[in-house]
């Protein structure tokens, strides 16, 4: 192996299943060995690892297309990574690119999702797994395919100070709509609105949120982004304009559940607000990747999309940050930053 390339390396595994919300005991930091690439494959050090609410479902067996992690197994997880060794045609030693490493110092290419190449002179490497990578996508396809919104209209969005949520949000404001965010507590809704341009944040965790929302969105809303469900979902079907779309995307609410799921909300709103329903699945909008990256890409260099992350130092803090991931305690992007 080169000599630059160590034999083992750090990795964190699920130890067990969580029961509810996750645990750093659920998990733990252990050795392994760093494997060779074979032809058309690539070995690349991880940089960065992105935390994402959707691991929680991957964990449970609840996931759409990913296997259930086994007790034992690497975590899974999109990452940043710089090739190291490589016998891939596309990539070179020194590369930067987005892989899929998991929670470990080193892995291979093969069976990445969204593997790319990064130029770090475009925009920080961090954002290739955050606002210009699956979460600014997932925005971008969401809102703007599925949702449809026109200028004028009320787009609202929960979960507004995430990565996807608060997306969602400058993408309405570039499209001439009126932005309003949902989020817990004084210091999220302060990001959402004086960072990132809502015109309005509603703290779910204070008051009636369904009468919160009503004097927010006087004229209904036009276009409901759900990465939340339960309660804010109930409230916000309340409130619909007519005709309106409502994209669902995620069931934050629900991922620590470990019973069966609870009673779905009444649909008569939806049907006396004549609402379209679409759920979005972010991997059949891969062909609209380039150009979310064009203009994502320009906007962020023009100042006109900000972001935030929540970074944790070494790849010891990944169960950690994972956990507070999970308990609704970070502040933009969750990342781990691997020394």
């Amino acid at each position: 192996m080169n000599q630059d390339i160590p034999e083992t390396q750090r990795q964190v595994l699920l130890s067990r299943y969580p029961e509810g919300v996750p645990e750093t005991s659920d998990f733990e930091l252990a050795e392994g060995t760093v494997p060779r690439p074979d032809e058309g494959e690539f070995l690349s050090r991880t940089l960065y690892l992105s935390l994402d609410p959707y691991l929680r479902g991957v964990i449970s067996g609840r996931h759409l297309y990913a296997e259930r992690v086994q007790p034992g197994d690497v975590m899974p997880g999109r990452t940043v990574a710089q090739v190291v060794e490589s016998r891939h045609p596309d990539f070179a030693p020194g590369d930067i690119a987005v892989c899929s490493n998991g929670w470990q110092e080193y892995g291979l290419s093969a069976g990445a999702i969204d593997l790319r190449k990064l130029d770090p002179d475009a925009a920080p490497v961090s954002t290739g797994i955050g606002i210009l990578g699956m979460p600014g996508l997932t925005a971008w396809a969401g809102l703007l395919h599925l949702g449809e919104p026109m200028p004028g209209e009320t787009v609202l969005v929960s979960a507004a100070c995430g990565p996807v949520g608060c997306m969602v949000g400058q993408l309405a404001r570039i499209a001439g709509c009126r932005a309003i965010g949902i989020a817990g507590g004084p210091e999220k809704c302060a990001i959402v609105k004086d960072e990132f341009g809502f015109a309005e944040c509603v703290d779910y965790k204070t008051g009636e949120l369904g009468e919160k929302l009503t004097a927010a969105c006087p004229d209904g809303i036009d276009v409901y982004f759900d990465n939340v469900g339960g309660d804010v979902l109930t409230a916000a079907m309340a409130n619909l304009a007519q005709g309106a779309r409502v994209v669902l995307c995620g069931m934050m609410s629900g991922y620590n559940n470990t019973g069966p799921p609870p009673p779905g909300p009444s649909l008569i709103p939806l049907v006396m607000a004549r609402a379209t329903v679409r759920g979005l699945v972010v991997y059949d909008h891969e062909d609209k990747q380039q150009d979310f990256l064009r203009a994502c890409t320009r906007w962020l260099q023009e100042g006109r999309i900000r972001y935030r992350e929540d970074i944790a130092d070494g790849i010891e803090k990944a169960p950690e940050a994972f956990c507070r991931l999970m308990r609704g305690k970070n502040v933009g992007k969750a990342l781990v930053q691997f020394a």
